[in-house]
């Protein structure tokens, strides 16, 4: 089980990001995608899950608005795009996957993620 992100990116204040997560060694429906992201010095936070069974997404009420989560079933992939980007958005990302909960209620806990991606750096600054 492989889950692998594409590359560090830096931003401008107010622009957007996508960032990529291509997945392999698994059956890409078996598993909820979540994205998550750490700060130096701050707690694990959750950004939003997608079934790619159906494209059903949920989202942190922090993001909601400003983030869509995709995925593209033909090519084992998801995408995290967050958009009017600011500093406080510097960060690094990771996708995982895990099996915990449902969409209609969103559980999420770093120690039942069955795989990580290696995590993208995004840095937002003028």
């Amino acid at each position: 089980v492989q889950l692998v992100q594409s590359g560090a990116e830096t931003r401008n204040p107010g622009t957007s990001v996508k960032v990529s997560c291509k997945a392999s060694g698994y059956t890409f429906t078996s598993y909820y995608i979540d994205w998550v992201r750490q700060s130096p010095g701050q707690e694990l936070e959750w950004i939003g899950r997608i079934d790619p069974k159906d494209g059903r997404t949920k989202y942190g009420r922090k993001f909601q608005g400003r983030v869509t989560v995709t995925v593209d079933t033909s090519a084992s992939t998801a995408y995290m795009e967050l958009m009017s980007l600011r500093q406080e958005d510097t960060s690094m990302y990771f996708c995982a996957i895990t099996q915990l909960g449902s969409m209609e209620i969103v559980q999420w806990d770093k120690s039942k993620y069955v795989q990580w991606g290696q995590g993208t750096q995004v840095t937002v600054s003028s």
